[in-house]
């Protein structure tokens, strides 16, 4: 079942010349965990706000092309009905709180409220949330008085306890320490096994080859490369789109081991420690 389907998407902000998004066209199926990846400036974040309606609805200038989001033409659907269904995490969780409540519970009721949600659905909504992102212990804190990392996983859980289909995650990892980026990908990851469809812009190569589904690849708002994550990371020219491999894909460029039956790199430590050992004998 086709999610979202992207058809000759051109967008270039106001007062700029150069085209922010450039004839970008491709399908995502339900369920699927999407990576973005690319340079900056290569057009992730604004492909992100297309997505969720910020371009054309709150971002002007000129568009063409068409966006089309669980059946709804984004440019011509307001951005509250979208809201419903496209789930947005930003990379600074300061831009993403509401600042009017006193307490990380109350933040996340803040856009179930405003959803109309019952009360007695929204409790145990907001308590599911809390647990898969670890920030049970925090409901009575102030949401200023948490740490970055704290702050954004309360950030993200405030999204996912409004039940969108689609969540978009403009790299949402960037102020969480190696245990915190693991966490916040393994629950990611839960949501999409149960049918949600997650789009993530991500600089951690290692864990965009290990749990997407698919990686995009953008350079100067052009869609490179749309394809698996071996068969993105395998490509020789990533340097020339600042981009570079996972560490084990790398390792095994430099030794010129590949798969056997696909011919491209291992991804991860197991595929990796595999194709090493049989290598050698």
């Amino acid at each position: 079942m086709k999610k979202i389907v992207v058809e000759g998407l051109k967008y270039r902000y106001p007062l700029t010349a150069e085209l922010a998004l450039n004839d970008v066209s491709f399908e995502i199926e339900k369920g699927e965990f999407i990576g973005i990846i690319g340079r900056n400036l290569a057009g992730k974040s604004t492909l992100c706000q297309a997505l969720m309606g910020l371009v054309p609805h709150f971002y002007k200038g000129a568009y063409g092309g068409s966006v089309t989001v669980d059946g709804l033409n984004v440019a011509q659907t307001e951005i509250c009905e979208l809201a419903r269904k496209v789930g947005l995490v930003f990379q600074n969780p300061f831009t993403q709180v509401s600042g009017s409540k006193m307490t990380v519970y109350e933040e996340l009721a803040f856009g179930l409220e405003n959803l109309g949600v019952p009360r007695a659905e929204m409790m145990p909504r907001i308590e599911s949330a809390m647990a898969l992102l670890g920030i049970e212990r925090f409901g009575k804190r102030n949401p200023f008085d948490l740490s970055g990392g704290q702050m954004q996983r309360m950030a993200i859980a405030s999204v996912i306890a409004m039940a969108p289909d689609i969540i978009v995650l403009d790299e949402p990892t960037s102020q969480l320490d190696p245990q915190g980026s693991e966490e916040v990908f393994q629950a990611i990851q839960a949501l999409s096994r149960q049918g949600m469809t997650v789009i993530m812009v991500e600089h951690k190569m290692e864990k965009i080859a290990r749990y997407s589904d698919r990686v995009m690849l953008l350079d100067h708002g052009r869609l490179v490369d749309f394809d698996t994550p071996e068969r993105v990371f395998s490509r020789d020219d990533l340097a020339q789109y600042g981009i570079a491999a996972p560490i084990f894909a790398r390792i095994c460029q430099g030794l010129g081991i590949r798969t056997p039956q696909t011919g491209l790199y291992p991804m991860t430590l197991d595929d990796a420690y595999d194709q090493v050992v049989n290598w050698h004998e």
